[in-house]
């Protein structure tokens, strides 16, 4: 039994280890004075990030949006880049998005026209 411990808890630690840099738990920054912890984890073939906990004017209380996803169908192009969807709480929109992950910052963008016009936020990891 000791050893079936020992082998459950080698392959779970091996596994966080190859996580996909975008899996974890991000701060979104302020957006009209809310900001929220988003948790993105694989769903499917890609990624989606869901509203864990949420912050007006730093702090916490209980938004509707909690348990929503904000960032859907994101997949991985191999190069640190991800492309999928991004939903913007304020205005109850839908975009094509994009994120770049580099160490513990996010750079995601919603945009329109194509791709033409974007708006970005930097996301910090926290988890």
């Amino acid at each position: 039994m000791k050893k079936f411990a020992l082998a459950a808890a080698f392959l779970l630690g091996a596994a966080a280890a190859h996580a996909d840099p975008i899996e974890g738990v991000w701060q979104t920054q302020p957006d009209e004075g809310s900001f929220a912890y988003v948790t993105i984890a694989p769903c499917g073939n890609a990624f989606c990030g869901t509203i864990s906990r949420t912050f007006q004017d730093k702090a916490e209380y209980q938004s509707p949006n909690i348990g929503k996803q904000i960032v859907r169908s994101m997949t991985a192009n191999g190069d640190g880049t991800y492309a999928g969807q991004v939903w913007r709480p304020a205005n109850d929109k839908v975009y094509n998005g994009k994120a770049s992950v580099s160490g513990n910052q996010m750079s995601l963008s919603g945009c329109v026209a194509g791709g033409l016009l974007c708006k970005s936020q930097t996301w910090v990891k926290l988890q």
